[in-house]
């Protein structure tokens, strides 16, 4: 069975100039073109078409795009990838909705609004305990007083850099790139970087001081270890595979530089 380039373009909601486009670039070629030139597309290129749009969600490019179609040839597997991070996603935005609407239900009837109930989905304090056994009670402290000191437009700034550098760990572990490879590199030095923009820890705390290299190192390492150990945070990074990759392409890293 195959489908128009119409019937994709309104099912996927997309449009048929878009369609041509991923033609023209080869990026997603039909699977025949009829005597009438009208292109037609088989469940393959449907699924491929489902891989382009959710990395073109991630935010990629397409020339990105490409090369990791081509380097992860086995859709089933990196489609399971993309879905262990849509259901950290859904589960997040799930608890969001619930909280805004019951927000709503109580603005709307006067009643009582329930604090702790508003805020699920949005918690930052949900590993204080953690935070404070690793690396104490300070650190805390002064990672949770620059988030309450940020602005609604900081903290989404924030949030949405923190959820593409997720994206771009998840699509180079798919991809089929080795961690010491220069594009993994990069994403680890934007991971590190990212760290030491974080008040509180310690790469933050050390990366300046004398001598604070070596306790950055141990940090970044440290964190690449959690991340293959613990599934929570394992998941933002598509699963033990992709957590995997991030550990080693950070230790690569800190071996390297820091």
């Amino acid at each position: 069975m195959d489908w128009s380039i119409q019937d994709i373009a309104r099912i996927a909601g997309t449009t048929s100039r878009t369609l041509r486009h991923y033609d023209d670039i080869g990026l997603l070629k039909p699977s025949r073109t009829g005597h009438n030139g009208y292109r037609y597309y088989n469940q393959a290129a449907l699924v491929q078409l489902q891989r382009i749009l959710l990395l073109r969600g991630l935010g990629l490019g397409l020339p990105v795009i490409s090369q990791v179609l081509d380097d992860q040839a086995d859709a089933a597997t990196a489609l399971a990838g993309h879905l262990e991070w849509l259901k950290q996603e859904q589960d997040r935005l799930a608890r969001q909705i619930a909280s805004v609407r019951q927000t709503i239900e109580a603005v709307k009837g006067g009643g009582e609004i329930m604090a702790e109930d508003m805020f699920n989905g949005f918690d930052h304090t949900q590993y204080k305990d953690e935070v404070e056994e690793r690396w104490g009670k300070d650190a805390y402290a002064r990672g949770d007083a620059w988030w309450r000191g940020m602005g609604a437009q900081e903290k989404a700034e924030w949030k949405q850099r923190s959820q593409q550098l997720g994206a771009d760990w998840i699509a180079a572990a798919t991809s089929g790139i080795a961690p010491d490879s220069p594009e993994a590199q990069d994403i680890a030095r934007r991971h590190v970087q990212w760290l030491t923009n974080i008040p509180g820890t310690p790469a933050a705390h050390d990366a300046g001081a004398a001598g604070g290299q070596g306790t950055v190192k141990a940090y970044v390492t440290g964190l690449g270890e959690m991340y293959v150990a613990d599934h929570r945070f394992g998941a933002n990074y598509g699963g033990p595979d992709g957590a995997a990759f991030v550990r080693d392409a950070l230790a690569v890293y800190a071996e390297r530089n820091l």
